[in-house]
């Protein structure tokens, strides 16, 4: 008897197991567009900006070697106009030669700043970004700022030629090696170096998980997207610990919902349906810049920014907070992938 009830126990809870996973989901999704829609939009900023200090952006960075990686449009275009205006030295990392040139030129005109540079890299392919680190780490020039902002969001699953979903070869792991292969050169920048990465609010509805390339059979490019994005907010606190005397602040953030040609372009109907109600590039950008200017002092290393602030990284019973204890794993794999090029 005791054998035949414990049979009917494991049952109903292997029955009830994928029914909870159900709906902790839909209440993880549920609770980011609440949250979202009251404070990601362009309303959202308006309100948030009463609380902010103009002084704070007042600040002139001249001789500050500034990295900015999807530089030709969007989020990175307008982090690298701002900081070109005021007076940092800014290079822009993009893939298409031809669109990195029209942003270089027209930064240059809009800005005075003459000092705006473009190099050109895949950010998708780990043989590129270790060419681009060694040609540029041939100049010796300290980095005080590299801001990881390239992104993508591929609703199809998609592989590069080295073997990588195309989603996490850009957000995920360039990201990695990119600021792995930085570090030396964020170094001569210290105490002052800092590394930014625009994350996204998407990452609230995911928790961390290893299935880096998404296995599963039926894939879904939004939740991949916001595996992604959860990593890079994992992997930051991970840099701030590993990196602690180094000189080198890690902080992450999330640019708001703003409307850009990779919203319009992957989110068609979100954008369509948000018309009017989104942020400018200008807004999204906001934060980044402000991370940059502000004294090191004032910031927390490891932590997730919005709207010139320090911000939860996990929403209220979302079960995601335990799970960022596997990221030591999750850089053992990164570090192996990375390893096998070059």
């Amino acid at each position: 008897m005791k054998s035949g009830t414990l049979h009917f126990q494991l049952q109903l809870h292997l029955s009830i197991l994928p029914l909870a996973m159900v709906f902790l989901k839909i209440w993880r999704q549920t609770a980011f567009s609440v949250f979202g829609y009251l404070n990601f939009t362009k309303a959202g900023f308006l309100d948030h900006s009463k609380n902010f200090k103009p002084e704070d952006m007042e600040i002139q960075i001249p001789g500050k070697n500034c990295i900015v990686t999807g530089a030709n449009s969007g989020i990175g275009y307008a982090t690298a106009e701002g900081l070109a205006k005021r007076g940092a030295t800014v290079y822009l990392i993009c893939r298409n030669k031809e669109k990195g040139e029209a942003a270089l030129s027209e930064i240059q005109t809009r800005t005075g700043n003459q000092n705006v540079h473009l190099e050109i890299c895949d950010l998708s392919s780990v043989n590129e970004i270790k060419s681009f680190t060694s040609r540029f780490s041939k100049r010796n020039v300290p980095v005080h700022v590299l801001v990881n902002n390239a992104g993508i969001l591929e609703q199809n699953r998609v592989t590069t030629p080295e073997g990588f979903e195309l989603n996490f070869a850009v957000n995920v792991l360039g990201t990695y090696t990119m600021t792995e292969l930085m570090v030396p050169l964020l170094e001569k920048a210290s105490p002052d170096a800092r590394v930014i990465t625009v994350s996204s609010g998407g990452m609230y509805t995911s928790p961390l998980t290893k299935d880096l390339q998404y296995s599963e059979s039926n894939f879904n490019g939004v939740e991949q997207y916001a595996r992604n994005k959860r990593v890079q907010v994992a992997l930051t606190e991970k840099w701030a610990r590993t990196y602690e005397n180094k000189g080198i602040g890690f902080y992450s953030m999330h640019p708001g919902w703003a409307e850009t040609p990779g919203v319009a372009k992957s989110l068609p109907s979100f954008s369509n349906s948000f018309s009017g109600k989104l942020r400018t590039s200008e807004e999204g950008a906001d934060t980044v810049i402000w991370l940059t200017l502000q004294p090191k002092e004032k910031l927390v290393s490891g932590a997730f920014y919005f709207d010139r602030a320090e911000a939860p990284k996990h929403l209220t019973f979302a079960g995601t907070s335990d799970s960022h204890a596997i990221i030591d794993s999750v850089v053992d794999s990164l570090h192996s992938m990375a390893s096998l090029f070059g």
